[in-house]
């Protein structure tokens, strides 16, 4: 199968907004308010101290229950007024012709540079405003044709190559990479779902539109794995390893 055919073999998820907070319970864990103000979706518990089985306990704004799992990237704001996402889709993609690992209880990662001074690669993360706003991706936010169907969007995909043993690492990237032409480097050869993270907004972009964590180019997002493994399994094996793409809750 074609790298193209292959990107489409992938399972999608919806989640709402869940809350903010200057939190981030991997740079910063159990530092309440050290880090920038963060839009957290999917796990209703996240915060600074969060750990895997705190986040079990909690709930969800994923349309599946079993979707316990944590992310996170920083508050948008528009002429400094903060801007909660209205909706964010995560896409769960196979990248690699390997056979397909879940992600493992614990595992967490960060994609994306909080401090980037210029543009980041649009593989990592771009503006948009949607399939039908008719804006190419760019690395600074666009002005969208409206607030509905065709508002502002932010992607940060992340590495989907593993080294198969740290679930984490300093400075929380360097256990992951990317794959190139849907090979991993040889160590990191544990083939892992591809996360596709993308936040709309209910503005267009208009005006003056900056990250918490500084102006436009410093897009990043965190995964914290708190799935209920048991679904992030069969998804993984009945979507990614049999070449499915599946449906929003199939």
């Amino acid at each position: 199968m074609s790298m193209a055919k292959l990107r489409g073999v992938n399972f999608v998820s919806a989640c709402t907004f869940s809350h903010a907070a200057p939190d981030d319970p991997i740079v910063f864990f159990g530092r309440a308010g050290a880090s920038h103000r963060h839009s957290f979706v999917g796990n209703t518990g996240t915060n600074a101290s969060s750990t895997l089985d705190s986040l079990l306990l909690a709930g969800t704004t994923c349309h599946r229950e079993g979707e316990t799992a944590a992310y996170w990237m920083p508050t948008l704001s528009v002429n400094d007024q903060p801007v909660e996402p209205s909706h964010a889709q995560i896409d769960y993609h196979r990248t690699s012709t390997k056979h397909v690992e879940s992600f493992p209880p614990g595992f967490r990662m960060v994609a994306g540079d909080a401090k980037a001074q210029s543009a980041q690669p649009l593989r990592t993360t771009f503006w948009n405003c949607g399939v039908l706003g008719g804006v190419r991706p760019t690395s600074t936010v666009p002005t969208c044709p409206d607030t509905r169907k065709r508002s502002l969007r932010l992607h940060v995909t992340f590495p989907s190559c593993w080294d198969g043993k740290n679930l984490d690492s300093p400075d929380h990237q360097s256990h992951v990479r990317y794959p190139v032409q849907g090979r991993c480097p040889a160590r990191y050869s544990h083939a892992l779902p591809q996360i596709s993270l993308i936040y709309r907004f209910p503005v267009t972009g208009a005006g003056d539109v900056s990250l918490a964590s500084g102006g436009q180019l410093t897009a990043h997002a965190d995964f914290f794995n708190a799935w209920r493994q048991e679904e992030l399994q069969s998804l993984v094996d009945g979507c990614l390893n049999a070449l499915r793409h599946c449906q929003r809750g199939s």
